[in-house]
């Protein structure tokens, strides 16, 4: 019942997020950035966090951020140098980023702290003993700032390893407002209503959902939001978890549900074939570009996406706007993810950098800068550059400690963040011949009992 009620919490804040996006985006007569907000402003706030001096030291930090995203980060580093005199290099990662540090550990030069998008990345370095357990001033800063089950998920066996410093709203889907204008469309709220929606922009000429299926993650998202929805919080940990196999019912009514919209070349950008050749920043761009005549009306995915779209000419809130995942079940899903930071050298610099990266002006940065949601609950919601995206950061502070973190992201990388295996190849299978949900779920049961017991 807790766990029902703060979705429905939830889901209110997000139905605050849509009519938002319907107004466009308030302001007080500031500037405003391309995203159609108030940009964000820095202030000479107190500090809210003591580092050590670090002059002459050294610190590398490995990440799979590329674009934007690293920019962004590298101003929190940038920060995080003026203040300890520390050097700080970044050092770009690949997926699976597991085995990249496999061979950086091998060689004899494993940076001083990564940044691990899986909870299941996690465990494994923990396994292998890559991981340093987190200091005392980091740990005092999560006490602070984070609810309980954001330290949970860093934590292994009951010790702390990971802060986690960038959170994600997978829940949502984004639209061309001129698209949806021309068709006579309006946000669906149901799943029903949804599939009728994307008939109705079918009709007015316009492909209606663009999937960047290119990206295997992106439909392990797809499915997470069905089956949250349709099958339930308590359901959703068992799969996690593997407690319940994948050959169980919820997960043939969840596949079902799913093939309504894959098992409809027509309503896809490109149809199958065109959806597993295209990558996730196209699947967005291609959705904002052309006027109102884009590859697609809308596209799914989360909080994110606003970094791909100011790569656009569209602004957020007047042309591109948002509306939460539609519910399958009775509540629309709150589906979310994480980069968590682990030391995996011991020291003075890795433990500061922790330390910093677990504050709120470390999170501040980022969040003024945008494309970014912060699961640091002290951080001051004006912090974010525009309205819609203060209000979906509000609302995944809101789900506390009942927010559901990616499933895929839970298992062994081997199955649920492999690109080309496991999870993500079957569901890409799955978007090609989506009529095959036995041998689907055959499949995924298959390959998850071997990673779960490797």
């Amino acid at each position: 019942m807790r766990t029902t009620l703060r979705m429905r919490r939830a889901a209110l804040v997000f139905t605050a997020i849509g009519a938002l996006a319907l107004t466009g985006c308030s302001g007080d007569g500031g500037d405003k950035d391309k995203a159609g907000g108030e940009t964000g402003k820095s202030t000479d706030s107190p500090s809210t966090v003591d580092l050590p001096k670090l002059e002459g030291e050294k610190i590398s930090v490995a990440a799979v951020w590329t674009g934007p995203e690293q920019a962004n980060f590298t101003k929190v580093l940038d920060e995080f140098e003026k203040r300890t005199g520390a050097t700080v290099t970044f050092v770009p990662a690949q997926d699976p980023i597991v085995n990249f540090l496999g061979t950086k550990i091998a060689g004899g030069q494993p940076p001083d702290v990564a940044m691990l998008p899986q909870v299941g990345a996690i465990q494994q370095a923990v396994a292998k003993k890559w991981a340093k357990p987190v200091g005392a001033e980091a740990r005092a800063q999560l006490g602070q700032n984070y609810a309980k089950v954001w330290q949970d998920l860093g934590a292994v066996d009951g010790t702390q390893y990971g802060v986690y410093f960038k959170a994600a709203n997978k829940s949502l889907i984004w639209y061309n407002a001129q698209a949806f204008e021309n068709a006579g469309a309006s946000e669906p709220k149901t799943w029903k209503d949804f599939l009728a929606t994307a008939e109705t922009v079918s009709a007015s000429g316009v492909t209606p959902v663009s999937v960047g299926g290119a990206d295997g993650w992106t439909l392990t998202d797809w499915f997470e939001n069905v089956y949250l929805s349709q099958a339930g919080p308590e359901k959703y940990d068992q799969l996690a978890k593997h407690e319940i196999k994948w050959t169980d019912p919820s997960v043939k009514n969840a596949l079902t549900t799913l093939a309504e919209l894959f098992g409809k070349p027509s309503l896809i950008s490109g149809g199958a074939d065109g959806a597993l050749q295209t990558e996730f920043p196209v699947s967005v761009t291609q959705t904002f570009t052309g006027g109102d005549q884009p590859k697609g009306a809308m596209v799914f995915e989360g909080d994110f996406v606003s970094i791909n779209i100011a790569q656009t000419e569209a602004k957020i809130g007047t042309d591109a706007k948002v509306f939460p995942f539609p519910a399958v079940g009775a509540e629309s899903p709150v589906v979310t993810g994480g980069d968590a930071a682990v030391a995996l050298k011991d020291g003075k610099g890795a433990q500061a950098l922790l330390t910093w990266l677990a504050s709120i002006d470390a999170a501040r940065i980022w969040a003024e800068a945008g494309g970014f949601i912060s699961p640091n609950k002290a951080l001051d919601a004006a912090a974010y550059p525009n309205d819609v995206q203060r209000k979906i950061a509000e609302a995944l502070i809101a789900a506390g400690d009942d927010v559901r973190f990616d499933m895929s992201d839970q298992a062994p990388q081997s199955f649920g963040g492999t690109p080309g295996k496991g999870e993500w190849k079957i569901l890409q299978d799955f978007l090609k011949n989506p009529k095959d949900i036995a041998g689907t779920q055959a499949e995924l049961e298959s390959d998850a009992a071997k990673a779960y017991t490797s």
